[in-house]
């Protein structure tokens, strides 16, 4: 097979200049805006024992990873398709006896075997924050207005907060609303099929996807079916920056590890609508060793989709120097910000360059 669609497996890309460096820069952006609220960052390895990355938060991974064996112990590994589980067992291992709530942020590349619904990429860098030790409003809050605040320094526009309430629907199933097939039911509200929300106890659920929608609509409707969740929700709305809030409380899609509540994010760049969410968190249990399940809230920012919409693009200005040109002078130029091209021969061009040097000062190219 011949071509460059075959240099790569599928789902795998390079990124070039100038995608790379905006990638780092947005990493950057993400991990500073977390680290000036305190969340201080570790690094876990991009590979570990297949059954501890799904240990800690209890949550399925299946088909999302790419497996492999130890050649020095035969051991099953597994390369990482999220980094939140990975936080987890940091937590509770090597940062068991740090005082809570803990603030940790991350960043790095995930891997996942299958593609996701929206995209064919399977190699993704995840950015992000877990407060671990508390699931409360204020937690969320912080994430929450951390995350945005993270995604307007990086050039994002037009943000919004969609809420979703994970463990509602089941609540509801096993009490106020019983169902004989809870699988169909979800199926069905997976599928927002108002048709298929009739007969075997379902008819009722028809009121959650009648409620989907602003905030300030969507509340006081929920009120009426779980006070509690409502009042829980508004008091979150009310910590949170001047920004669109939506509910959903029938979306589950990724959400299956989350407890009380989860959320997405949206935003625009260059006044157009990006792909998809853009950040996705909640609060959620890291379960320890001994079997105590502990409370923890997370938000997860997705840079690639930033990139590709051309955002962290960088502006540095690129120095042409002859080669004449002193080791002394470039040095002092690289100082003063210059990325500095130096000539390693009489043939050497400017090409790709927007400065030339004159051997007296920076000459914008015509």
């Amino acid at each position: 097979m011949t071509g460059t669609a075959s240099l790569l497996p599928s789902g795998f890309r390079d990124r070039l200049p100038p995608a790379a460096e905006a990638a780092s820069g947005l990493v950057r952006t993400v991990v500073d805006a977390f680290a000036a609220r305190g969340y201080e960052r570790v690094a876990p390895p991009l590979v570990e024992h297949e059954a501890s990355l799904a240990r800690w938060l209890g949550k399925p991974l299946g088909g999302a990873l790419f497996r492999s064996s130890d050649p020095a112990t035969g051991e099953a590994l597994a390369i990482r398709p999220d980094i939140t589980g990975q936080i987890a067992r940091i937590a509770v291992t090597r940062l068991a006896a740090a005082p809570r709530p803990l603030r940790l942020a991350y960043a790095g590349p995930v891997l996942r075997g299958r593609a996701g619904q929206l995209s064919p990429e399977r190699e993704l860098t995840q950015a992000g924050a877990e407060l671990i030790g508390t699931d409360g409003e204020s937690a969320l809050a912080e994430l929450i207005a951390t995350a945005l605040e993270a995604l307007g320094r990086a050039g994002v526009t037009g943000l919004s907060v969609d809420l979703t309430t994970p463990e509602l629907v089941p609540a509801l199933a096993a009490g106020r609303w019983p169902v004989e097939d809870p699988d169909g039911l979800l199926a069905a509200l997976d599928g927002k099929d108002w048709g298929a929300l009739s007969g075997n106890g379902r008819q009722p659920y028809r009121a959650l996807l009648d409620l989907a929608g602003p905030a300030e609509t969507a509340l006081p409707r929920l009120a009426a079916l779980a006070p509690e969740l409502a009042a829980r929700l508004q008091a979150l709305i009310a910590l949170l920056p001047a920004v669109r809030v939506t509910i959903d409380p029938t979306e589950r899609h990724g959400f299956d590890y989350y407890s009380w509540m989860g959320f997405s994010l949206f935003g625009e760049a260059n006044g157009v609508p990006l792909r998809g969410e853009i950040g996705r968190g909640g609060a959620y249990a890291v379960r320890h060793p001994d079997g105590r399940r502990e409370p923890a809230a997370g938000v997860s920012l997705y840079v690639d989709t930033l990139v590709d919409a051309g955002l962290g693009a960088s502006a540095r200005q690129r120095l042409f120097l002859p080669l004449d040109t002193s080791a002394e002078t470039a040095h002092r130029l690289r100082a003063e910000g210059w990325a500095t091209v130096e000539a390693l021969s009489d043939t050497d061009s400017a090409v790709g360059c927007t400065h030339v040097w004159n051997g007296e000062q920076a000459v914008a190219k015509d």
